[in-house]
């Protein structure tokens, strides 16, 4: 059975649809502030996949935990960087106003 997911933009290619014997939870860190992106700060979700996660398919879901992830690796790459260059000022990741 061939799914094909579409929502807000965001599209994904006709795939089969896995079984999942766990619900997958939220990724919500408990933080709860949005960048001026709109990107949380806590758990790097946009403001749709926010506001639609109990709407999405587990497939879903693990997309966008997976684009959680790497967004992460992104700011964990960034804040690297910045302490390579040895500003004199380390931001974690999570004081970081990232831009993806």
């Amino acid at each position: 059975m061939a799914l094909c997911v579409q929502w807000r933009g965001y599209q994904k290619v006709p795939a089969m649809e896995q079984l999942e014997f766990f619900t997958i939870p939220s990724p919500c860190r408990g933080v709860c502030e949005a960048n001026s992106k709109g990107y949380c700060k806590g758990c790097l979700r946009s403001r749709d996949e926010r506001l639609y996660w109990l709407q999405f398919s587990d497939t879903q879901k693990q997309h966008v935990l997976y684009l959680c992830l790497q967004r992460r690796k992104r700011l964990q790459q960034l804040a690297w960087q910045q302490r390579q260059a040895d500003t004199g000022e380390l931001w974690l990741p999570e004081q970081m106003d990232f831009e993806f």
